[in-house]
Order: structure tokens, then C-alpha cells, then sequence
């Protein structure tokens, strides 16, 4: 089975320069996520964009690439899925475009 969580929004501090750890920004995360689905096991995707928000917001991450590092450990162990897919994206940080990284 797939799941995908497209534009999963809200602020958060993340980044390294100065004002980025004072001031809440905008992020926008997309995660994908294959699973077996037997035995009626099921991931909800509720609680996995619920996990990614929170833990966004508590970690307070520097790069992205650690915020993408730890969430797809984290979604990896917690719901026993075989494949995650994230991309996190900061589309006000530059005036003349968005940025985004994925693993």
C-alpha cells in the first residue's frame, strides 16, 4: 500500500540563520510512505501527519536534513512501513523562490 501526505502546513522554527530561530516560519512537508498491509494492519495517516508536526515543532531543527533524517527513523520504526519519502519546504525564506530538500 501507499500513502501520501501532500502539503501537510503549519510554523515552526527551523533554519540556522539568526532570524530563523527567533521567529516562527512557514513549512510545507510531503511525505510518502509504503507499508504491507496484511492481517488488516493499517498506517494512519492522520497520526503520522500529526507526528511530523509535532515533532517539528518540539525538535526545532537547524537543517532540514536532520528534521528529514529523524522523521523517517521515527515514521520508519514507529509504523513498521517498508519505504518513506519526505520532502520539507520553506517557500517564504527567499524572496524569488521556494526551497526544499528531500530524502
Amino acid at each position: 500500500m501507499k500513502i501520501k501526505i501532500e502539503d501537510l502546513t503549519f510554523k515552526c522554527i527551523i533554519g540556522i540563520l539568526p532570524f530563523e530561530r527567533e521567529k516562527k516560519q512557514t513549512v510545507i512537508v510531503t511525505c510518502k510512505i509504503k507499508y504491507k498491509y496484511k492481517n488488516k494492519y493499517f498506517v494512519n495517516y492522520a497520526d503520522v501527519a500529526q507526528d511530523i508536526e509535532y515533532i517539528m515543532k518540539k525538535k526545532r531543527f537547524k537543517l532540514i536534513e536532520d528534521a528529514i533524517k529523524y522523521l523517517k527513523r521515527h515514521i520508519h520504526d514507529k509504523y513498521n512501513v517498508t519505504k518513506v519519502k519526505l520532502t520539507i519546504c520553506k517557500p517564504h525564506i527567499m524572496p524569488n523562490c521556494k526551497v526544499m530538500v528531500s530524502k
